[in-house]
C-alpha cells in the first residue's frame, strides 16, 4: 500500500469512527484509525489504562499439544497463556517452536488453528497473532509449503520467486490464524562472520536486498482475501555484526555515511513500498547516538531516525525482549518502559508480561510516558487489527486449511526455486557432474545425532548410487570412529560431503561444529578429491579452501537437499550466482554455470 493510500485509509477510518455511536470491544478494533487525526475521537480512551497497555504486549504460545503422558503440563501451559489473554487482556500472540536438542517440534496447522480459535474466544479484544515466517509458514508449522532461506532466492536471481513466496506465506498464514508475518529480513549481510543473520539475509548488496524485500512485501499484500501485516527487520540493520543478539547486545561500528549507504537502504525502500511494521534490533549504533543502549530502547533510533527522519508511520515492534541483547541488561519492567518511551508500539515476548504491563501503567501515571504517546501506539494496534479484518472475523475455518495450505503446486514451485539456487563456486577436479562408473563415497554431516537433516538426501543418493556408502554422521564423532567410517567405506575414488551449517539463535556461530573440521582435514589429506556441499552457510569454503570442488545451496531445507543431489548428478542445470563475497576465494556474483547432462530421474 502506498503512503497516499494509507493516508486515505486513515481519513476514512477516522470519519467512520466519528460517526460511530457504539464502542464494543470489536467496534474499538473496527473503528480505530491507522493514526490518530487531530479533532477525531480517540478509541483508546474507551479502554482502561491497564487494558491500553496490555494491547501493546505480545506473548508466546506453541500452538501444539504435548504427549498424553504430560497432558497435565500442557494444561498448565495453556492456563498460563489463557490467563494472560482472559485476565490481563494482552493484545497478541506469537507462535514459537519447541526445541528438543537439534529437533524442532513445529505446530500442526489444524491443531494450532484450533488453539488460536480457543484463545480468540477468551479475548476481550481480538488478538493479533504473529509468527516468524521468514521462509514461509513451514518455518513454524508442519505440513506447509517448504521454501528455502532468503539468500537462496537471491542466488536464483528471481524477484518473482520471492513475490510468490510472499503470496503463499500470506495465504497459509491466514488459513491457520496468523495475521502478522515477521518477515522479510531487511538486513544486509556484509559480515561473513555474522552468526545469526547469514542466509536469513538476501544478500550483501543493499540494492539487491531492497529488491527482494520489496518483492516479498508486494507478494504478501497482493491478495485482499489473505491480508497480513508484513515486517522489515532488524532495524537499523543487523547484517554487519559478529554477535548473536540472542546471547548479547551487538554493536555496529560503522559511521553514518556507511549506514545511509548500506544498512538503512532496504528499510527506506520497504517503507516506500508500504511495509506495515518494522522490528527493532538489540544492538548499539554509536554513530546514531545510542550510547550503551540497544536500538530497541533508543529514542535516537526509534523516534528521531525511524519516525522523524524516515517518516515511518506504521507499527514499531521490538525484537523478542527475552533475548540476551536486552534481557541481560534490563529487567522486564525497565525494558518495557524504555522501549515504549523510545518509540516502540509493541512489546514482543517480555520475560514477565505482567511486570511489563505494571511498569508501563506506572510510567504513564507518573508522567514518564505521556498518555498521548501511549494512545498513539494503541491506536496503531487497533487500526492494524481492523486492517486484517479481525473486527469482522476473529476465528479460523479449520476445515478449509487443507484447501489452502501445503498445496502440491506450491511445493513444486518451491522445489524449482531451490533447484535454481544451487551455485557451483569451485570445480577444479571436474567432480561435477559425478563421473559415471566411479567409486564415489558420500558423507552427510548433520548438526546433531538425532537431527532430521539428510533424511531427504540419503535416499536420493542411494537411489542414484546403489551399493555405494552414504555415511550419516554426528559432530561428536571420535577420531577412531572417523578412521573406522572411512576405512569401512572401502575404495573411494572421490568423496562427496554434504555439510549442514544452519543459523540458529543462541548458538553464536555458523562454523562446522564438533569434530567435523578434523574429519574434513583427514579426507582432504587422503589425496582423494573432495567435493564439499554447503547446506546453509555459503562462507564455509573459507574453512576448507583446499577442497577440490565446492557447491552451495544457501539453505538447509529438504527441497534443497534434493536440489543438491540432482545437481551432483547433472539432472538440473546449475545457474546460481553468489549474492555474497567469500573473502579471498570468490567474488559477489560469481558462479560456474553447468548444463544438465542427463534427464532428471522420476522422483
Amino acid at each position: 500500500m502506498t503512503l497516499r493510500k494509507r493516508l486515505l485509509w486513515q481519513r476514512l477510518a477516522a470519519i467512520a469512527l466519528a460517526a460511530s455511536l457504539t464502542f464494543s470491544a470489536d467496534a474499538l478494533v473496527r473503528k480505530a484509525p491507522r493514526q490518530k487525526t487531530p479533532g477525531t475521537p480517540n478509541p483508546a480512551k474507551r479502554l482502561s489504562l491497564r487494558d491500553e497497555v496490555a494491547q501493546l504486549v505480545v506473548v508466546p504460545f506453541t500452538g501444539q499439544a504435548l504427549p498424553k503422558r504430560a497432558r497435565h503440563k500442557r494444561r498448565e501451559v495453556e492456563r498460563d497463556v489463557a490467563s494472560l489473554v482472559k485476565k490481563q487482556h494482552v493484545g497478541g500472540l506469537i507462535l514459537v517452536n519447541v526445541f528438543q536438542g537439534h529437533l524442532v517440534q513445529r505446530a500442526d496447522p489444524v491443531e494450532a488453528a484450533t488453539v488460536i480459535n480457543k484463545l480468540q474466544r477468551l479475548a476481550k479484544i481480538p488478538l493479533i497473532v504473529g509468527a516468524d515466517l521468514e521462509r514461509g509458514a513451514s518455518m513454524r508449522f508442519n505440513d506447509a509449503t517448504i521454501f528455502p532461506q532468503a539468500m537462496a532466492f537471491a542466488a536464483a536471481g528471481s524477484t518473482d520467486a520471492v513475490k510468490f513466496e510472499g503470496e503463499i506465506t500470506a495465504q497459509e498464514a491466514r488459513a491457520i490464524g496468523v495475521q502478522w508475518v515477521f518477515a522479510p529480513v531487511a538486513d544486509v549481510n556484509s559480515n561473513p562472520d555474522n552468526p545469526i543473520i547469514n542466509i536469513r539475509s538476501f544478500s550483501e548488496d543493499p540494492k539487491q536486498v531492497s529488491e527482494y524485500v520489496d518483492a516479498f512485501i508486494k507478494g504478501a499484500q497482493s491478495n485482499p482475501k489473505f491480508t497480513v501485516l508484513t515486517t522489515a527487520k532488524h532495524f537499523p540493520g543487523h547484517g554487519d555484526t559478529a554477535t548473536d543478539t540472542h546471547l548479547n547486545m551487538a554493536t555496529i561500528s560503522a559511521d553514518r555515511q556507511h549506514l545511509d549507504q548500506v544498512e538503512l537502504v532496504p528499510f527506506e525502500s520497504a517503507i516506500a513500498n508500504g511495509v506495515d511494521s518494522i522490528m527493532t534490533a538489540h544492538l548499539s549504533v554509536p554513530a546514531l547516538g545510542t550510547g550503551d543502549l540497544p536500538a530497541t530502547l533508543s529514542p535516537e533510533i526509534l523516534t528521531k531516525l525511524l519516525r522523524d527522519d524516515l517518516k515511518f508511520r506504521g507499527i514499531v515492534v521490538t525484537d523478542a525482549l527475552d533475548m540476551g541483547g536486552v534481557a541481560k541488561g534490563y529487567g522486564p519492567g525497565d525494558a518495557a518502559v524504555r522501549a515504549i518511551a523510545a518509540g516502540a508500539d509493541v512489546l514482543l515476548m517480555p520475560t514477565d508480561p505482567i511486570a511489563a504491563i505494571d511498569a508501563v501503567v506506572a510510567a504513564v501515571k507518573s508522567g514518564q510516558i505521556s498518555k498521548e504517546r501511549l494512545d498513539d501506539s494503541v491506536n496503531r494496534i487497533l487500526a492494524a487489527k481492523a486492517r486484517v479484518g479481525l473486527n469482522a472475523q476473529r476465528y479460523v475455518n479449520v476445515k478449509a486449511i487443507p484447501t489452502l495450505v501445503n498445496l502440491p503446486q506450491s511445493n513444486a514451485r518451491a522445489q524449482s526455486i531451490a533447484d535454481s539456487a544451487v551455485t557451483l563456486v569451485k570445480n577444479d577436479s571436474k567432480l561435477l557432474p559425478i563421473p559415471p562408473n566411479t567409486q564415489s563415497c558420500f558423507a552427510i554431516l548433520r548438526e546433531g545425532p538425532n537431527s532430521q537433516q539428510g533424511q531427504a538426501m540419503q535416499p536420493e543418493i542411494q537411489h542414484r548410487a546403489p551399493g555405494r556408502p552414504v555415511l550419516l554422521l554426528s559432530p561428536a564423532i571420535t577420531e577412531a570412529e572417523m578412521d573406522s567410517a572411512i576405512s569401512g567405506a572401502g575404495t573411494c575414488a572421490q568423496w562427496y560431503v554434504a555439510a549442514f551449517v544452519s543459523v540458529a539463535g543462541y548458538r553464536g556461530s555458523v562454523s562446522l561444529g564438533g569434530n567435523y573440521p578434523a574429519l574434513m582435514e583427514k579426507l582432504i589429506a587422503s589425496g582423494k578429491p573432495v567435493l564439499l556441499v554447503s547446506m546453509g552457510n555459503p562462507y564455509l569454503l573459507r574453512s576448507f579452501p583446499n577442497v577440490a570442488a565446492y557447491l552451495t545451496t544457501f539453505s538447509t531445507v529438504p527441497p534443497s537437499e534434493v536440489s543438491a543431489v540432482k545437481a551432483l548428478w547433472g539432472e538440473i542445470p546449475i545457474r546460481g550466482h553468489l549474492p555474497v563475497t567469500i573473502p579471498n576465494l570468490a567474488r559477489f556474483g560469481e558462479g560456474i554455470d553447468v548444463n544438465a547432462t542427463v534427464a532428471a530421474r522420476l522422483q
